[in-house]
């Protein structure tokens, strides 16, 4: 998942969000340097991240896009499933999706002296250009997938996953019906058992 479901699977707790948030820029021991209550968003987000890649459906999902991107398959998967989040009308309105993207900045903003040094650099952008809510938009995600080709090491162009993104579209919507529900319950009792 990404930072929409990480944001929205942090249940409303600051400090689960900040840890939920910054995970993936923290590297081993460095979590320590952490309250506990942010420590343990850092753990959900493991936890997530966990659940969500060993899933069946996501495994399925990710099929379209490994010939053309092989392991970072799973990182387009993670930006397609906040897409359906943001569209998921048992999840969100428009209203409440722009709302609660708000929120979430507005809780960050508490964080910014503890937020790693590369987070601290995108927070601003993710914020100015409202990120959280853009996933709804197929603009959006095209960005998103931008964004990807521009960071990984070993894909130089996101044109062919935006392509297969909307050949199947349908498919994956259906993949995500099939996953979304058990990642919430999930995440709701990791959290309650970290």
């Amino acid at each position: 998942m990404n930072y929409l479901a990480h944001a929205y699977l942090s249940f409303n707790q600051p400090d689960i969000l900040a840890g939920n948030m910054i995970s993936d820029f923290v590297k081993g021991k460095k979590k320590f340097n952490y309250t506990s209550g942010i420590q343990r968003g850092i753990a959900l987000h493991r936890a997530i991240d966990e659940f969500t890649d060993s899933h069946a459906a996501t495994k399925a999902a990710r099929t379209f896009f490994q010939p053309s991107y092989g392991l970072y398959s799973a990182v387009f998967m993670d930006v397609v499933y906040d897409h359906f989040l943001a569209i998921d009308p048992e999840e969100f309105t428009d209203s409440s999706l722009n709302d609660f993207s708000y929120g979430v900045y507005g809780l960050l903003d508490d964080y910014k002296d503890i937020f790693p040094d590369k987070f601290r650099i995108m927070y601003p952008y993710m914020k100015q250009y409202n990120w959280l809510y853009n996933y709804k938009t197929t603009m959006g995600i095209q960005r998103s997938f931008e964004g990807i080709s521009h960071r990984a090491l070993y894909i130089s162009e996101s044109s062919t996953a935006f392509r297969l993104f909307n050949e199947n579209y349908g498919e994956l919507r259906k993949y995500y019906a099939a996953f979304f529900p058990s990642l919430k319950k999930f995440a709701f009792d990791a959290m309650q058992s970290l």
